[in-house]
């Protein structure tokens, strides 16, 4: 850091394991990325190339290559899984990503219905060949889960391998563990916390209240997703109790 501050919460350090802070990048040319390294590498844990972008994106090999010289692992949005697999096409899916170098890979059915037994058979044949997160929950607004289902769901698709499960929400943050205004449905969320450790979920948050209310519920070290690139710094600022939302939280705290 560049001063010395005393009462700061105690940060994970890189590379970690928990406390996450997962990117999207949903189209930075290599340029941009390159410059937004150059500030937020310290503080990003894993970078997400949103949705289905990598097709279209000009000189993908290049920006991914970034990305991993500074240590930073990328990943495939889950789209593109769900695009290859209705398309009976994993096993190119599988070659694309080995292609490339990527090491992580999403599972999601969120655009698609996947016989959920069949979606555990793919996180545990892809979990053979990297890291894997499996996303729980709809992008449609009007599919409600239930917290049981939510819990019973990220059980078994971290027993088939994930490493992590993502709580669904869309770059947007309207859906899933969120209303459509955005607020948290806080006892779905805090039920789930009863019986999935904090350290195996990475909860997509792009709001600042979303992130707010995790860091207060469970803490700086909470893993946050589908943050945008320019919110990168702040929120490790807003982690560390140096905004004014979380200001007066870690203070004299032993």
């Amino acid at each position: 850091m560049n001063f010395n501050l005393t009462q700061l919460p105690d940060r994970t350090k890189q590379p970690r394991t928990h406390g996450l802070t997962m990117v999207m990048d949903k189209g930075l040319s290599v340029e941009e990325a390159r410059n937004f390294l150059s500030v937020a590498a310290p503080h990003m844990d894993i970078l997400k190339l949103g949705f289905g972008t990598s097709f279209v994106t000009p000189r993908l090999r290049e920006k991914i290559e970034l990305y991993q010289s500074h240590n930073i692992p990328v990943y495939f949005g889950g789209t593109l899984f769900e695009a290859f697999l209705i398309r009976n096409q994993l096993d190119e899916y599988i070659k694309v990503v080995q292609d490339y170098g990527i090491t992580y890979m999403e599972v999601s059915d969120g655009s698609i219905t996947i016989p959920h037994a069949e979606k555990c058979g793919y996180i545990e044949k892809l979990s053979k060949l990297g890291l894997v997160l499996s996303e729980v929950g709809s992008k449609d607004a009007e599919h409600i889960i239930p917290p049981y289902k939510w819990i019973e769901l990220m059980r078994a698709e971290l027993e088939a391998g994930a490493t992590y499960v993502i709580a669904e929400a869309r770059e947007s943050g309207n859906v899933g563990i969120y209303r459509g205004s955005g607020e948290v449905r806080e006892g779905l969320v805090q039920e789930i916390l009863t019986q999935i450790p904090a350290e195996k979920i990475i909860w997509e948050a792009p709001q600042k209240a979303q992130q707010l209310y995790f860091l207060e519920l469970v803490g700086c070290n909470v893993n946050l997703g589908n943050l945008a690139p320019h919110e990168v710094i702040a929120l490790e600022a807003m982690r560390i109790g140096l905004r004014g939302d979380t200001f007066h939280l870690f203070l004299d705290q032993e």
